[in-house]
């Protein structure tokens, strides 16, 4: 039985005696007769990973009749006058405690996410439950004696804010909310969302070109003499023109009217249109330029139009937080201009070095997003980041982050930002994406946590009598980026793949698949090699036509087209259709009609 327990600290509690959780036979779970949906929730995962490590079903009341042999989920009266009994009134929403002495546990927290977190830092803590991916869940059993305490265990994240969008939890409320990603509000029972989520892209949203470029061109930005008022891509083409009133007006009544019709919103994005690395579409107009020359940065325009809008939130909507994104052009922070106290910056860490850690002092991209970053939290306490955690140059490719995920949430925690967003890729395809989201979903919540002991963890227990073969190939990956640096667009060759690491990396993968016991473990690798198949194609995947495929070695081809072939197989395998999302990103299905007809797969 494979049991790595990476157990919370535990406090004594002086006299009195621990719980055997393998003789919980005969006890009940409490729950308060006041309980929130999130609470019965969580007295009901309890209940249900507990029947799968023991065999045993406990029953849900609200009443107790005896003094011991309870285990209470929620701070109802029964549980504060018990002997484990506690308050959880000045708890923060996520906020918990857990307590076990003397035949009784309890697990209580802030409303509305504190109590069933506590179930899942239980269950991980204390039963060793180990959730790796939305359909694989790793139970032990609890064998013929568990003896845990006493012991007195509390916990509050230090980020409000834990998300990354990958597919598993982005498509599966019940396993984002045992990883305790809270972005979205799947519904009252996953407890809801954080009051600070994710800032994002909103002026193309709310004021299209197509709605007012016509009649209004402008409202939008003015470059080299010329209104952006009529484009192809409304999302990075254009910008507003932010000293406009009649845009300050729009914007503003828009976010009050969404305020207003979503009372639970406590935060809401106020943002600017994306863009490219090297390529501006921020308004040129006179009065645009005169604020951002005098604050030495497009960021002066922008921020002085959401101090605007965040003056007229705070009036009507006092606890509201309005965000806007620090992002390429606007990562600098203005000379003279201020956040509102109601405004919080998302740091946008897109031009960082993602093959080393954003606080690496010999990293030249990551020292000036250091420089960037400090400039920020000199002039503003609410601060939230966007990192990220994959490559935008092919979502397959291998692009070895695990090394670094630890130590940039440390550096973010350590300088005391809000909240966390690791961008990730919604698509099950995406190079070893299953692992990327338990090592970053644990270390969001936990950031003291091992890295290495966690990558371990889910290799061994998802990958089993394989994992030899796929710990072979993490190394491979790693080793092979050395020292280089790369941004977040690199392509294969930019984190160190070559032929020599393609090679390996199909060795490798071959060696699981031997060593794979049964067809679950077998689908798991299959799953995971897509990434070492994707690599080892880079030299045909950008040819575009006739004349650049016989530039290539003739004998390259004949070894890549079944290479090629195979990739294509695995991916309409294991990307099951996602509702409201394209099944691929947009460049996938060319490409694959452009090699099938290149290299005669059909």
């Amino acid at each position: 039985m494979l049991m790595m327990l990476m157990c919370a600290p535990t406090i004594a509690l002086g006299d009195g005696h621990g719980v055997n959780l393998a003789s919980l036979d005969g006890w009940d779970i409490v729950v308060p007769d006041n309980a929130i949906s999130a609470e019965t929730y969580a007295a009901e995962e309890f209940r249900d990973h507990y029947r799968l490590a023991s065999g045993i079903t406990l029953p849900i009341v609200q009443k107790t009749d005896r003094v011991d042999r309870h285990v209470f989920i929620g701070a109802g009266a029964s549980m504060r006058s018990s002997e484990v009994g506690f308050s959880t009134d000045q708890f923060k929403p996520e906020e918990l405690r857990i307590v076990i002495r003397d035949d009784n546990i309890a697990i209580a927290g802030g409303r509305p996410r504190g109590t069933l977190y506590g179930v899942y830092a239980f269950l991980e803590n204390y039963l060793g439950v180990r959730f790796l991916t939305p359909d694989h869940t790793f139970v032990p059993p609890v064998g013929q004696g568990r003896l845990i305490g006493p012991v007195d265990y509390s916990y509050n994240p230090p980020l409000m804010f834990r998300y990354s969008d990958e597919a598993g939890p982005e498509f599966d409320p019940a396993f984002s909310t045992r990883i305790r990603f809270n972005e979205h509000d799947f519904g009252d029972p996953y407890g809801g969302r954080s009051d600070v989520t994710l800032m994002n892209h909103t002026f193309c949203e709310v004021m299209p070109t197509t709605k007012y470029g016509k009649e209004h061109p402008e409202y939008y930005s003015l470059i080299d003499g010329k209104r952006k008022s009529q484009v192809e891509v409304e999302w990075y083409q254009t910008q507003l023109c932010l000293t406009n009133p009649d845009v300050l007006r729009i914007i503003t009544d828009d976010v009050l009217q969404k305020l207003r019709d979503n009372p639970k919103l406590k935060s809401i994005s106020v943002g600017q249109n994306d863009s490219l690395i090297n390529e501006s579409n921020f308004c040129q107009c006179p009065k645009c330029q005169a604020i951002n020359d005098r604050e030495g940065t497009t960021m002066g325009s922008v921020l002085a139009f959401v101090n605007a809008v965040a003056d007229r939130v705070a009036q009507e909507f006092p606890d509201v937080t309005v965000g806007t994104l620090a992002y390429h052009q606007t990562l600098q922070p203005p000379r003279t201009l201020r956040p509102r106290p109601n405004v919080l910056i998302q740091l946008c860490s897109i031009e960082a070095c993602v093959l080393h850690p954003l606080s690496d002092p010999n990293c030249p991209r990551n020292v000036k997003f250091q420089k960037v970053f400090a400039a920020w939290r000199g002039i503003c306490d609410r601060i939230s980041v966007w990192d990220y955690n994959l490559s935008f140059g092919d979502i397959r490719i291998p692009c070895p982050r695990f090394e670094v995920i630890a130590p940039n949430i440390r550096y973010l925690v350590s300088n005391h930002v809000t909240g966390v967003f690791m961008e990730g890729v919604p698509y099950h395809t995406a190079a070893l994406s299953e692992l990327r989201t338990f090592v970053t979903a644990k270390l969001l919540w936990d950031p003291k946590l091992d890295a290495d002991q966690l990558v371990g963890e889910f290799v061994k227990l998802h990958y089993g009598p394989a994992a030899p073969a796929i710990f072979k190939y993490l190394k491979l990956i790693q080793d092979a980026a050395g020292n280089r640096h790369a941004d977040c667009f690199g392509k294969a060759a930019d984190y160190g793949s070559n032929e020599s690491v393609a090679r390996a990396g199909l060795e490798a993968f071959a060696q699981a698949l031997r060593l794979a016991d049964d067809d679950v473990i077998r689908h798991r690798v299959e799953k995971a090699s897509i990434c070492a198949y994707r690599a080892a194609i880079e030299p045909v995947w950008y040819v575009e036509d006739e004349a650049q495929l016989s530039s290539l070695d003739a004998r390259t081809i004949s070894r890549l087209k079944p290479l090629v072939a195979r990739f294509f197989a695995l991916c309409e395998q294991y990307e099951p259709p996602k509702p409201n999302v394209p099944r691929f990103e947009e460049d996938y299905p060319q490409s694959k009609a452009r090699l099938e007809k290149l290299l005669n797969l059909n």
